[in-house]
């Protein structure tokens, strides 16, 4: 990259696995060049088919950009840079180094890791009633509502509090997630809900004594070396953060969370909230898959308790499977793909992010966009589930059985 984060010449370097070649693409122009220089033509990239849906994507407006990366086998094996961080007031070419808000991918990264970190140490159970850390959710029938159950999404809690009122500050959204009502019976269904995570965040901040964005910090971004990563970003970074889009007055947001309930709650909230960029994520799926398979230490959670994160926790009986924080079968699961296996788990964030990682086939897909840009966007679900697809197919994967 130039040292205005614009991308230099096109440039083609080899790395990977058994013998693949990997392309590095910037901007909105992609090319092949020789790596010895002479007239012997690149071998075909087998990754061409991933590389040709986000082209298409940005030609169709589904995004103005995208920045995807293939892990497999404990390495990078390939990653791809194309379209814009930005369409309006200016168009900004999309780098390797932008920052993202995450939206939901805080959920399962962030919070549910705080929270099974903090019953790894004894300091809570997952299946003791919320109401044992927050007195004050017990009201309207929660009383028997667990951590599991938040974690799981099978609460019965609507997906969000309140929002058609001009309310603000972190004490009312404190205030609506306690008070909120049921809308199914606890463990009866799944409804994916933004309440279940405000509530995790509120217990990690009861029993650890901080902030959430000080408790990531400490216990998560730091022990894994993701120094690009975090909560509230710091208004120098906003030239570099990918924008979302217009707030109802008109203000372009960048660098403020996208998610209306965090940004009302202050940004910092266990739902939504984390800004990260590829290189960090990369780092953390890279650790987590690592930890999985015992090749390192470095996920800062024992490996009994990731397994149990990223295997089905959801009530006995129930088809919609989930991990606590990880969804791994249900109708969200459309970034698996058609070739990634059914133990593979992974998340979504409404801005246009998401993370796949399967275990049994040492792999991951991290897709990040900002579809929303400028003014609402258009639904990345199929290209999630495409370039999946494709990318497994690229590594010689088959189909479960």
């Amino acid at each position: 990259m130039a040292g205005d984060g614009r991308p230099n010449m096109k440039s083609i370097f080899q790395a990977g696995i058994q013998g693949r070649r990997q392309f590095i693409l910037g901007g909105t122009v992609a090319a092949a060049i020789s790596l010895s220089g002479c007239a012997r033509s690149v071998p075909a990239d087998p990754f061409a088919d991933v590389d040709r849906l986000v082209r298409s994507a940005v030609k169709e407006d589904q995004t103005p950009g995208a920045v995807v990366v293939i892990g497999h086998g404990g390495h990078v094996v390939h990653r791809y840079v194309y379209g814009n961080r930005a369409l309006v007031p200016e168009r900004e070419v999309l780098t390797w180094d932008t920052h993202f808000d995450m939206a939901s991918l805080t959920k399962p990264t962030m919070t549910a890791l705080a929270v099974m970190q903090l019953a790894e140490a004894g300091r809570l159970n997952i299946d003791d009633p919320v109401s044992k850390y927050l007195p004050d959710f017990a009201v309207n029938g929660k009383a028997a509502i667990t951590l599991r159950l938040l974690l799981t999404h099978y609460s019965g809690l609507p997906p969000d509090v309140p929002l058609g009122d001009a309310w603000s500050g972190k004490a009312e959204g404190v205030r609506r997630a306690m008070n909120s009502p049921l809308i199914n019976p606890p463990g009866a269904k799944f409804v994916y809900s933004d309440i279940n995570f405000i509530t995790l965040g509120l217990i990690v901040e009861k029993t650890s004594g901080l902030t959430l964005d000080q408790y990531a910090r400490r216990n998560i971004l730091d022990p894994l070396g993701m120094t690009q990563s975090g909560f509230l970003p710091d208004l120098a970074l906003r030239p570099i953060i990918a924008p979302t889009q217009f707030d109802a007055d008109g203000t372009m947001l960048r660098g403020v969370v996208h998610d209306p309930t965090a940004r009302r709650m202050g940004g910092l909230a266990g739902h939504a909230g984390l800004f990260s960029d590829a290189q960090d994520m990369t780092l953390y799926a890279q650790a987590l898959l690592d930890r999985l398979a015992g090749r390192s230490s470095k996920f800062p959670l024992g490996r009994e308790t990731l397994v149990q994160m990223t295997t089905p926790q959801q009530p006995k009986g129930k088809t919609e499977l989930r991990g606590l924080g990880w969804d791994i079968d249900t109708h969200y699961s459309t970034p698996r793909g058609d070739i990634f296996s059914h133990h593979s788990f992974g998340h979504t964030g409404f801005t246009g992010t998401s993370l796949w990682i399967d275990p049994d086939t040492d792999s991951y897909v991290l897709i990040l966009t900002n579809r929303v840009h400028p003014s609402g966007g258009h639904s990345v679900v199929k290209l999630r589930h495409d370039i999946a697809t494709a990318a497994a197919k690229a590594l010689g994967l088959s189909a479960p059985v």
